[in-house]
């Protein structure tokens, strides 16, 4: 009888539990409006006609460390913002969990990796985060000028911590944008991210 009665809690729990289930690739992008760093609001559809890229993070992961400390995310945003992409850098921690900051602190973690995103989006109740079903940090996402979603998954092909395995890597963000730029269909459109699990409440 204990064994059933646990077995029914179980599954209660199972089926009240959120799901955090990724939007479609090909369909619209869930809208969603987040206030920045700076306190400034910014609403997913105001961007239509610009290429969005969001990106998942938090500085104390590992692999975000990885793409941090060699530079690589922050070429990806240089390089794509050069072009007229919007690039939202998204910190879904929740407060007193691993990678939760203020705007004071995004906005110092910014300028001193030399980081180059249009804005840092701060989701601390993991809104955008579920919405999305950001599962790793980092999770890359790309929306098209119309507003479709286009790319979900990881930022490359090598689930690896170490900077040194980034360089024989496929970057299925840079991979995508530059399709995109050149016309062409996203040849990668989704694959499985990875990285340390997004903190949220």
């Amino acid at each position: 009888m204990k064994k059933l009665s646990f077995l029914l809690l179980a599954a209660a729990l199972f089926l009240t539990a959120p799901a955090y289930a990724e939007p479609a690739v090909g369909q619209a992008a869930p809208d969603f409006t987040a206030t920045d760093s700076n306190g400034t609001s910014h609403k997913l559809s105001d961007f239509k006609g610009k290429t969005v890229v969001l990106e998942w993070t938090n500085h104390e992961c590992p692999f975000v460390v990885k793409h941090y400390g060699s530079g690589n995310m922050q070429s990806l945003q240089k390089a794509a913002t050069a072009e007229g992409t919007v690039w939202l850098s998204v910190i879904s921690s929740a407060a007193g969990k691993q990678g939760h900051v203020d705007g004071a602190k995004a906005n110092e973690l910014t300028k001193a990796r030399d980081a180059a995103p249009t804005a840092v989006l701060l989701d601390e109740k993991g809104e955008v985060g579920k919405l999305y079903g950001a599962k790793t940090t980092p999770h890359m996402f790309i929306v098209d000028k119309e507003g479709v979603l286009v790319y979900a998954g990881a930022i490359d092909s090598n689930p690896s911590p170490r900077e040194s395995d980034i360089k024989d890597a496929t970057n299925y963000v840079r991979q995508a944008l530059d399709e995109m730029k050149a016309g062409k269909p996203v040849s990668v459109a989704s694959t499985k991210s990875y990285g340390c699990g997004v903190k949220y409440e």
